[in-house]
This record gives structure tokens, sequence and C-alpha cells, in this order.
């Protein structure tokens, strides 16, 4: 694979393209777990995982399944299928591993079936790498780089998010802003100092 276009990979998803703070997707766990760094840095972790290996196996499925048979069309509902499964073995992995981890989650470990982000990845992978049903010259790996790099960019926001949140919790806040609208307005703080690394060139 071409270094400068995996630096560009890299850069691009973790700074330029955040799937947080540029495209605005999955913003349900990110308001919701960011409380506390701990459960936010585990989400990013979970997350990171998920896009990751579901990178993976979606390219995979589309190349040598889709493609193949024309049936592209399902791409879809195949690629919430195998997040749905690696979000269920997360699940799994959590409760049993870590149960206040698990409590602290709550709904959000779930929702990352649905989180847009995540499903977001493995379309926007079937749009980049593939050329008139042809794999481009080293996609695959590209591919699960975008994947990881999607989750890092994720699992940033959460860190930073988190870290602010905490901090807030020992300011005395209007009571019309705690929790959720100030979170929003955080949230637009830092993608409005994000849109500076737009101006980069690779």
């Amino acid at each position: 694979m071409d270094v400068a276009k995996f630096v560009s990979i890299v850069v691009s998803m973790v700074f330029i393209n955040n799937f947080i703070l540029s495209k605005f997707l999955g913003l349900c766990s990110f308001i919701g777990v960011s409380k506390e760094t701990k459960p936010a840095v585990s989400m990013g972790l979970a997350v990171t995982f998920v896009t990751t290996m579901s990178s993976i196996i979606t390219w995979l499925i589309y190349r040598f399944l889709l493609i193949p048979f024309n049936m592209t069309y399902l791409s879809t509902i195949s690629f919430i299928l195998v997040i749905a499964s690696f979000v269920q073995f997360v699940e799994m992995v959590v409760r049993k591993t870590s149960p206040g981890l698990y409590k602290a989650f709550g709904i959000y470990l779930p929702l990352i079936t649905v989180n847009c982000a995540v499903l977001g990845v493995a379309v926007l992978n079937s749009e980049m790498f593939f050329k008139n049903g042809v794999s481009v010259p080293g996609g695959f790996f590209m591919s699960t780089a975008q994947g990881f790099f999607a989750g890092a960019g994720y699992m940033l926001a959460m860190f930073l998010m988190s870290g602010i949140r905490e901090r807030l919790d020992l300011v005395n806040v209007p009571k019309s802003l705690k929790d959720v609208p100030l979170a929003f307005i955080i949230a637009s703080l830092m993608s409005l100092a994000f849109m500076g690394f737009s101006g980069f060139k690779i």
C-alpha cells in the first residue's frame, strides 16, 4: 500500500473527517457515555474493534459474494448483520469481564449496532475502494486501516469530550445548560476546532 495514501487515511479519519466532529455521526453514544473518561475510552475501544473487524468482513463479503453474484443491493443489510454480530460479541465479553463497565454503558453498548458511524465506515469502504465492481490495488488493507482509524478518531473525540465534561462538573453551570445542552455546546466548539484540520494538504 502506498505510504502517502496510508498517511492520508490516518489524518483524514482521525482529524479531517472525524465521524463525530465533522460528519456528526454516532452522536447518541457520544453524548450519552462521555460523562466520565473510563466508560468513554472503553466505548471508544469497543467501537474501534467493531469498525475494524466489520471493515474486514464487509470488504470480503462485498468482494467475494455481493459483486460476483450481482447482489450489491443487499450491501446495507449484510453490513448491518455483520456489525450486529460483532456488537453482540463485544457485549458478551464486556458483560463477562467487567459487569460494572457493562452497567455504565447501559443501553449505549447494544446501540453500537445502529451507530451510523460504524455503518458509515462500511459503506464508505465499499464506495472508495471499489471501482466498477473491481477492488482498487491495496483496497483490502486501506479498508481495514480506514475502519481502524475511524474508530481511533471516535475514541479521540470521546476522550476529549469526557475530559472536558469531568472538569465542568466542578464548575457552577446554569441549571438550564446542565448535561445535554452543555454537551451539545461543547461538541459544537470541538467541531469548530477540528475544522482547522480541513486545511491540511497531504
